[in-house]
Parts: C-alpha cells; sequence; structure tokens
C-alpha cells in the first residue's frame, strides 16, 4: 500500500522482493504516520488479500477504504493508537500557535489534511482515505516546492553576495568582484553533460559504472541491473542514481566553486527530464516496458545538447527585487519583535527594583518595630522580646545557701 501510495503503482504481495517503507523517506510532515499505518493495515490478511487484487484508481478514489470496517479488533484498536499519538504530536506542534490565537485545538487539526479532525480518538475510513489522496496530493506538489526551495536558495545568495559587495570600498570590491567572476567562469568549464536517458548517457553507466563493455551495451539488461530491488520497475531514488557520473562531470565537493545545492537541483531536473520522455502512464514509475519503447524513439540516439544550471538563472531581477522586498519587511518585524522583546525586559528590570525596594523597606519597619517594642518593654520593666515577639525570662542570678535555698531577706 505505501507503495502504491507513494509511487503510484498498485503493492503486488507474490512480488519475490516485497518493497520495505522503512528503507525510503516521502519527505512528507506526516511520514512516520502514514509508513506505521500502512504497516499495521498490511498485517490483517483479509485487507492484504483486497490489496493484492487492487488497482491504482482503487487505492487513489477511496474505494479500498471502505475494506477497513472488516479487519480484525486487534488492528482497529492500533491503528486508534497510532491515530492519538498523531493527533497528540500535531498539538505539540500547535501549541506555540494555539498559545497566540487563543484557538482551540479542534479548529487547529482541520488546517492537517490527512486525518479527521473532528473524530480524535478512533482511526475510521475516512482517516484513511485522506492519508492516501493527501499522501498522494502532497508527493505530486514535492518536485514544485523543492524548484521553489532552489530559487529561493539561490536568491538569498546574490543577494548576500551583492550586500558583501555594498560592504567594501571600491579598491576590494573590484577585485572580489573579477574573483568572483573567475570562480563562476572556472564552473563553466566542464566536459559536456550527456542528457539523461540518451543511449549516451546509458552507455557511460554501462562501462565506468558497470564495469561492462559498451559495445555490448544491451537496455533490457542495463535495466535488470539497475533495478536494484527487483521489483520491475524503476523508482525515483534509482533514476536518480543512474545520473551521478553526468554531475560529478559538473560538481566537485572541494571546488569553491561548485555549490551541491545546486548539484542536488541538478539531479531533480534529470530526473524530471527522463521521466518526461518515458514515464508513459504518469504514475512516477518506469516499467521495463516504458524503458525499452524509450530507447526506440529519436530522441535515444539524437538528443538536444543538455543545458546545466549555469546557462540560466533560477530567477529574474523583479523576482528578485520582490525577494529583496519580502526580506526587509521580515527584517524590520524581527526588528520590531526585537524591540518590543527589549522594552519588556525594561519594564520587569524596573518592577523588579521596585519591588526589591519595596522589601527593604519592609525589612526595615521590621526592624525599627522590633527596636521600638525593646525599647518599651525596657521601659516598663518587661523581659525583652525575643525574634518572633516571644518574651525571654532571665534565671534568677542571687546566690543559693548552702541547702540549696535561696537566703531570706
Amino acid at each position: 500500500l505505501y507503495y502504491s501510495v507513494t509511487k503510484g503503482t498498485p503493492f503486488v504481495v507474490n512480488n519475490p522482493v516485497l518493497y520495505n517503507p522503512l528503507l525510503q523517506d516521502t519527505g512528507l510532515y506526516y511520514d512516520r504516520y502514514l509508513r506505521e499505518v500502512i504497516e499495521v493495515l498490511e498485517t490483517d490478511p483479509h485487507f492484504r488479500e483486497k490489496l493484492q487484487t487492487a488497482n491504482t484508481e482503487d487505492i487513489k478514489n477511496g474505494r479500498l477504504s471502505k475494506e477497513l470496517d472488516l479487519v480484525s479488533h486487534h488492528v482497529r484498536t492500533r491503528l486508534d493508537e497510532l491515530k492519538r499519538q498523531e493527533v497528540s504530536r500535531l498539538r505539540m506542534l500547535l501549541k506555540a500557535k494555539l498559545d497566540t490565537l487563543q484557538m482551540d485545538h479542534a479548529s487547529l487539526l482541520k488546517q492537517f489534511e490527512h486525518l479527521d479532525p473532528h473524530n480524535q480518538n478512533t482511526f475510521e475510513a475516512k482517516d484513511l482515505e485522506l492519508l492516501i489522496s493527501t499522501a498522494t496530493k502532497d508527493l505530486e506538489n514535492y518536485d514544485a516546492e523543492r524548484h521553489e526551495e532552489f530559487k529561493r536558495y539561490e536568491m538569498l545568495k546574490e543577494h548576500e553576495r551583492r550586500e558583501y559587495l555594498k560592504s567594501l570600498d571600491q579598491e576590494k570590491r573590484e577585485r572580489e568582484e573579477k574573483r568572483m567572476q573567475e570562480l563562476k567562469e572556472k564552473h563553466r568549464q566542464h566536459p559536456k553533460v550527456n542528457a539523461p536517458g540518451s543511449v549516451a548517457q546509458l552507455r557511460e553507466v554501462w562501462e565506468e559504472t558497470d564495469g561492462l563493455d559498451p559495445q555490448e551495451f544491451n537496455p533490457k539488461t542495463f535495466f535488470k541491473l539497475h533495478d536494484t530491488n527487483e521489483d520491475d520497475v524503476l523508482d525515483e531514488q534509482e533514476l536518480e542514481a543512474l545520473f551521478t557520473k553526468e554531475l560529478e562531470k559538473v560538481y566537485d565537493p572541494k571546488n569553491e566553486e561548485d555549490d551541491m545545492m545546486e548539484m542536488e537541483e541538478e539531479r531533480l531536473r534529470m530526473r524530471e527530464h527522463f521521466m518526461k520522455n518515458v514515464d508513459a502512464n504518469k504514475d512516477r514509475l518506469v516499467s521495463l516496458e516504458e524503458f525499452l519503447k524509450s530507447t526506440e524513439k529519436k530522441e535515444f540516439n539524437n538528443p538536444k545538447e543538455w543545458e546545466t544550471l549555469d546557462t540560466k538563472p533560477a530567477y529574474t531581477e523583479e523576482e528578485l527585487q520582490r525577494f529583496e522586498v519580502e526580506l526587509r519587511d521580515k527584517e524590520e518585524e524581527l526588528k520590531r519583535k526585537a524591540e518590543n522583546l527589549r522594552q519588556e525586559q525594561e519594564l520587569l528590570k524596573e518592577r523588579g527594583k521596585a519591588l526589591e525596594a519595596q522589601r527593604r523597606e519592609y525589612q526595615q519597619a521590621v526592624l525599627e518595630m522590633s527596636q521600638r517594642q525593646k525599647e518599651q518593654q525596657a521601659a516598663d520593666g518587661q523581659p525583652p522580646a525575643g525574634p518572633n515577639g516571644e518574651l525571654q525570662f532571665q534565671p534568677d542570678t542571687q546566690k543559693l545557701d548552702a541547702k540549696g535555698k535561696q537566703p531570706e531577706i
């Protein structure tokens, strides 16, 4: 089931090597909950049997979720426990927002789409349906979010570069600009990068990674070699591993001019390009049939030249300007918050001083009152008072006679 949700193809229980969900992370913030729910469901014989005959649409459209009513009591109890744990985890994440917005837990939990917020104690068919549909949707948007994160990373890097240059005098700035330009040119001087999925790119992997004769290249054998978990499909991780040799032509972690964040963005672009040309049914997997058909296309032998990231910027100047305005706004907001905290700290400090002064005045008043009491008692011939106001009687110091009696007066 995990395989069906995260990869888009039905789980086959008689596969010689069962897919292990613990080997890969979806990157979703509820990934652990997703895995644990699916692991528990697959322990139920009835649900596992239904899963074996289900297709992708049955899983995604919620029909499979209705089978939850027929699973064993033990499985339902364990699912209830998992949901309560997830609700508890989300409550902890939302505690700060709860304190700030003064909202109840139920209202805040509605922000999370992977569970039913109206029922926080038991795991029902609706929970399974929501979990599957949300995970499917989130994974479809995952690549776009990664591209956006990279763009923001590049804009921040350029912003910091410009701010650094502004801080230098003219002579140092010109020298630093020249050095940066030289590094950029050095990065661009790399061997030709083969288009992902082209015969040249695959032959290079066949020869340099697999250690085989390039003249004996065989697409079917290549597919089997790189289907590392032997599930008869190439998933996204297996595909991205194929591009390592190409990426090493451009990026070296020991070089100042090579950015490893850019390398991962390049890897993502390569995988998307490969999928676009090969993944015919758009299930985010490449079957042997799809792979072999791609080798028959014209682009396989005569692809367009691959353009690396350094050939065009990840953002426009207008996008950078908007980003810098956003940064300034956030900086101003942080300054306001810092000033508010400083003022609150000063206020607390002043209140502390006032309380300390009041404490000292109180102690002084107690001492003066005690002293006056002692003076008054001395004037009245009363025994002096102790520290808590009790009277302190002194033993009679007159001498006793030989029989232990006081002498008669």
